[in-house]
């Protein structure tokens, strides 16, 4: 039976940070991952580009029931911390729209970056490493398909449930339970709404800048039209904020105030038809779905031109669903942290479990905000272990 003073569950983002920053203080440590490759969900953040952090990563950019917790691993970790880790390996990098940063070349730079920095501390990584069995008695100890090992601190960073075809688990979900943790119910997050909807099958393909808002938050991006209902930036931001039965307004035309621009055009241009004006606006598929009454603009009164208005700038739907957790990016809810200390990760119950990353019950909004939470939450906890 080997020995090692740190062993991570995970060779994910949460768990390269944690594993190195841990080795480089001079701790022995092991990560162990199921699967047969490190890092996969790095591999295809930012379509392969890795959005790495966001210019303004702060806590009123995360979700939990214990809206707090995430402050301190913040304001530890902040983007520049990350920055400073690019700027030695000389990764170029850029900023996209928001603040978001995402590498020049391929996300496999920040991988290589990670894995030469685990290097540095003498990490040692096993993969496809199927754990069995895992107890405590002064020392964890864990049975594996690769052998037995014992730990003084065990991390677990084995994300949650997003990414299904990935090989993500609620292996980390099990073992907050076995220990007698509490585990806040998950849903998919940052994922496409399903829609009971002949519109969203008409109008698959297109995507339009829009402003989408639900239960008191409001995300102005593009939404694109899908076979099974809406995705594009603004429906994955919104969808954190939405609950089965939630309703969701959508602004179509979020700069314009429609029934001015009507009456405008009946002045300027009575003899034109509806339909053919709001075509300079809209794509004409969505002019022609939503549009039920089309005749010359000199002819609708004031009722119908309310009512078109609010046709367009609140649209109104009730998803029936999302696409699950084989597309969502991110699993919402996850381990309770206030089971968890915000300073070290350490879990109150049990002395020498850590708990970091997306297991935990902190989700971040799309551009970034996730992989830096895996990061800082690395970094605190391997600042302890």
């Amino acid at each position: 039976m080997k020995h090692y003073q740190v062993i991570t569950i995970g060779a994910g983002a949460a768990g390269l940070v944690c594993a190195l920053t841990a080795g480089q203080r001079g701790r022995k440590v092991l990560i162990l991952d199921h699967s047969d490759a490190v890092g996969s969900k790095i591999l295809v953040s930012g379509g392969g580009h890795c959005n790495f952090t966001n210019l303004w990563v702060q806590s009123e950019h995360y979700l939990s029931n214990n809206p707090k917790f995430s402050k301190s691993a913040l304001s530890r970790f902040t983007p520049d911390s990350f920055i400073s880790l690019l700027e030695k390996y000389n990764i170029a990098y850029h900023e996209k729209k928001s603040g978001q940063l995402f590498c020049d070349n391929k996300s496999k730079e920040i991988l290589s970056l990670l894995l030469k920095e685990c290097e540095i501390g003498k990490v040692e990584i096993k993969t496809n490493c199927k754990i069995g069995k895992i107890t405590k008695n002064q020392l964890f100890t864990l049975t594996t398909n690769s052998g037995d090992y014992t730990a003084e601190s065990l991390v677990i960073a084995t994300g949650g449930l997003s990414m299904s075809e990935m090989g993500a688990s609620g292996f980390g979900y099990d073992i907050a339970k076995q220990f007698e943790l509490n585990v806040n119910p998950t849903y998919p997050a940052l994922v496409p709404f399903t829609l009971n909807n002949k519109k969203s099958i008409d109008l698959a393909g297109i995507s339009v800048d829009a402003l989408v808002s639900c239960n008191g938050q409001s995300f102005r991006e593009s939404i694109l039209f899908t076979h099974k209902g809406l995705s594009g930036p603004a429906i994955l931001q919104i969808s954190n904020y939405w609950n089965k039965g939630d309703e969701i307004v959508i602004n179509l035309l979020p700069d314009l105030n429609l029934a001015v621009l009507i009456e405008k055009w009946q002045k300027e241009r009575p003899k034109a038809e509806l339909k053919n004006l709001m075509s300079e606006l809209l794509p004409k598929r969505i002019v022609l779905t939503f549009l039920k009454l089309n005749k010359p603009i000199n002819q609708y009164n004031q009722k119908e031109i309310t009512q078109i208005a609010e046709t367009f700038h609140k649209w109104r739907i009730t998803p029936s669903g999302t696409e699950g957790y084989k597309i969502a990016e991110v699993t919402k809810g996850g381990v309770d942290t206030k089971e968890i200390s915000s300073k070290t990760f350490e879990s109150h119950k049990v002395n020498g479990l850590y708990f970091i990353g997306e297991v935990l019950d902190v989700t971040g909004e799309l551009g970034g905000f996730n992989l830096h939470w895996a990061w800082a939450s690395g970094y605190a906890a391997g600042q302890f272990v």
